[in-house]
């Protein structure tokens, strides 16, 4: 439990999250949004038929397609409650990893095997170029971090203030080399995924430098400066009660059957 005093020195207590706690509540919040695009926008609206203009010709004269908009948008605004949380969580493994090579390797791995179902989920077909999975923006930011990291040290081995300048300056050419790749690959959650991965590592001793800059990065997204409240409430504790691979699995199979129902509402 995380400790803070209120008025007149009253002592309360704030809930406590584990890396377990944050992963769940991130995959629950990743689920509905892609239950929003799978089903509601693309099973029952069949979005990719309207452009804007005919979309909202077409809700003044249909109050369930209205409400149907509404619904996918709200869930849309959820999902974006898991973005800092696996921005923070990724950095949090990449530090504590015991064996970074299986722990990119494993990320490249899952990144391939979701991109079908990423593909039927979110836009309805088995291939489709125009967006790739967040695994592979997350697969980018991990490279990063090794960047980085091997910057840092040479930072401390280095001597004098130009040294440290030009590290600065190499870790900034190199957040934006990220950006670039992720831009390119059109990552789902890219810029934003690979700025707080980026603030997160780079400001980790810093909780409240980095707390209020990722709250202002992930205001690209409605609904993420809320987790930050998990975040903040992060206990450190990493002990998982459920199989290694789990949260991997849970990815694609996920989509999977998104995208099975979605082939079925069409």
């Amino acid at each position: 439990m995380a400790a803070g005093m209120g008025r007149r020195g009253v002592q309360w207590n704030l809930p406590g999250f584990t890396a377990d706690g944050l992963k769940q509540f991130a995959c629950a919040a990743m689920l509905i949004q892609n239950i929003g695009i799978a089903v509601v926008e693309n099973g029952l609206i069949h979005l990719d038929q309207y452009t804007q203009e005919e979309l909202s010709a077409a809700m003044e004269t249909d109050s369930q397609l209205m409400t149907l908009a509404g619904v996918g948008s709200v869930m849309q605004i959820i999902g974006g409650l898991a973005v800092p949380i696996f921005a923070f969580l990724l950095v949090e493994g990449f530090l504590y990893t015991s064996d970074y090579r299986n722990y990119l390797l494993r990320l490249l791995g899952f990144a391939v095997i979701s991109e079908i179902p990423y593909d039927l989920a979110i836009s309805g077909k088995w291939m489709d170029w125009s967006s790739q999975n967040a695994l592979v923006t997350m697969a980018v930011c991990l490279m990063m971090l090794y960047f980085l990291r091997m910057l840092g040290k040479r930072a401390e081995d280095g001597s004098g203030r130009g040294s440290r300048i030009a590290v600065v300056l190499l870790q900034l050419l190199l957040v934006l080399c990220a950006i670039l790749w992720v831009t390119m690959l059109r990552g789902e959650f890219g810029l934003c995924m690979v700025l707080l991965t980026a603030v997160f590592y780079l400001l980790y001793d810093k909780k409240g430098l980095k707390l209020v800059l990722g709250a202002l990065i992930s205001l690209l997204y409605v609904s993420g400066p809320l987790a930050f409240y998990g975040i903040w409430c992060y206990t450190g504790e990493r002990k998982e009660r459920l199989p290694k691979y789990a949260y991997y699995v849970f990815y694609p199979l996920h989509l999977l059957v998104l995208g099975i129902v979605v082939m079925f509402l069409s």
